[in-house]
């Protein structure tokens, strides 16, 4: 064992938040390619038929399958508000002019013939006028939260451009971790998700699959120190650190979860 795995459990305040940030470890965990060569050889063992795609959700329902995804206003609103965020730190603009503009370019990139099938700008092409403007609120609402626990920190902190992503090398498994702020602090980085409703149960191993696939993606295979995720509805903050005890639980979730996919794939299909 390496130590005991790390959740904490904090109300969400602005002072409870910057805790968490300035006490996070400071040695840095690192993954080497025997963690990344072990972890594909254990998902070739699970094999299946077409591509998987895992994330905290499936890890957080046990391989669970749901709803097939649709773009609505309520899946649209972080991609539009924390796009609108970056464009805020570039230039003057309020929330609400900066969640416009990032609609105007994304239904202007599907106009343009520079979007495919399916994505986000091709369905806001071809909303109808009341579904904008719902999807303006709920992009506006989430802007403005993130916003504000934002301007809260006290170190550096910067929007990513994108979620993680890491492909497991001959697998057919693509992994992704929702980011949503990511804070520098001396030498190490701490990632921020925002979540909405409460965390259940299973949002600890959630935070952990998090946690190792955002190591995964770092081109050195850096750990963040910690990963937190924030329930602003719910006045709550959890948070793991970036342990290699963490990191191998969130890798062992992870193959789980694939293994009760496969399973109830089998069920479905016999």
């Amino acid at each position: 064992m390496d130590g005991a795995m790390t959740l904490l459990h904090r109300r969400l305040t602005k002072d409870e938040l910057n805790h968490l940030i300035a006490g996070s470890p400071i040695e840095p965990t690192r993954l080497n390619d025997a963690h990344r060569s072990s972890l594909s050889t254990r998902f070739r063992a699970v094999s299946v038929p077409g591509h998987r795609r895992l994330d905290a959700w499936s890890v957080e329902r046990a391989g669970r399958s749901g709803d097939e995804f649709r773009w609505s206003p309520s899946t649209a609103r972080r991609a539009l508000g924390n796009a609108s965020l970056r464009r805020m730190a570039l230039q003057p603009l309020s929330i609400r002019d900066a969640v416009r503009d990032e609609l105007g370019d994304q239904m202007l990139r599907a106009v343009s013939g520079y979007s495919r099938s399916g994505s986000l700008s091709h369905w806001l092409a071809s909303a109808p006028h009341p579904v904008i403007g719902v999807v303006t609120a709920e992009a506006v609402n989430w802007a403005t939260q993130l916003h504000e626990i934002a301007q809260w920190l006290e170190t550096p902190w910067t929007i990513p451009t994108s979620d993680a992503y890491y492909d497991v090398a001959t697998a057919r498994t693509t992994l992704r971790a929702r980011r949503d702020l990511v804070v520098r602090n001396d030498d190490s980085r701490i990632v921020l998700r925002v979540r909405s409703g409460s965390p259940g149960k299973s949002a600890g191993p959630g935070l952990r699959a998090d946690l190792t696939i955002e190591a995964l993606a770092d081109h050195d295979g850096v750990a963040p120190a910690r990963f937190i995720g924030l329930w602003p509805e719910a006045g709550v903050c959890l948070s793991v650190d970036g342990t290699m005890t963490d990191l191998r639980s969130g890798a062992r979730d992870l193959v789980h979860t694939a293994v009760a996919q496969r399973r109830r794939g089998n069920v479905i299909a016999a």
